[in-house]
């Protein structure tokens, strides 16, 4: 009976630590690279997709990056699944916000406005590696989108930002209509919303 129990002890652990062959965790949380630098999550669309914005804007001076692009937020499987479960994101929880360019000439459209190129790429990491629990990284550089960025400095403003205009701890959950809900269930809106 102890050694049945013992395998399946060491089975459980070696399913939760699973690593592909090229050495990456399959947890879809974050990967990191030379210390605090985070790899760009390469299948991030396959990812669980929360919401879209068109045009939106957080610069004081409105159209000064991305115009009218249309935002995609798309965010870890286990995170996700955490979240429903409690109304709160685990640690090790990766957000990829992408931008896409805004097209209204295309095939067969007549009126309306849909997707176009990546334009641009971040990433927002709940880490409890990080000061105060959360990386803010921006992926593109130079007009390119890289492959890795270093966590983005205070003075950048993100968690200024995302402590005083969140729903939910440091994340922008009022825009995503069904995690409101879950957390209004949950009690874990901050206040104010």
């Amino acid at each position: 009976m102890k050694k049945v129990l013992l395998a399946s002890l060491v089975l459980a652990y070696i399913a939760a630590f699973t690593v592909t062959t090229d050495g990456q965790a399959t947890d879809s949380g974050p990967r990191y690279v030379n210390g605090m630098n985070l790899a760009r999550p390469a299948d991030y669309r396959e990812w669980v997709y929360l919401s879209s914005g068109l045009g939106m804007e957080y610069n004081p001076v409105p159209g000064q990056q991305q115009g009218q692009s249309f935002g995609n937020v798309f965010v870890n499987p286990s995170s996700y699944r955490a979240f429903m479960k409690t109304g709160k994101w685990p640690d090790r929880t990766v957000f990829v916000l992408e931008f896409r360019a805004s097209k209204s000439e295309g095939s067969i459209n007549k009126a309306g406005r849909f997707q176009g190129d990546l334009v641009g790429l971040e990433a927002e990491v709940k880490d409890a590696r990080f000061p105060d629990g959360w990386g803010f990284f921006n992926f593109s550089q130079k007009g390119t989108i890289v492959n890795t960025a270093e966590p983005l400095p205070l003075s950048a403003g993100c968690a200024e930002c995302h402590t005083k205009n969140t729903a939910v701890e440091r994340t922008f959950v009022q825009f995503y209509p069904t995690l409101m809900e879950v957390a209004r269930k949950m009690g874990t809106v901050n206040k104010g919303f």
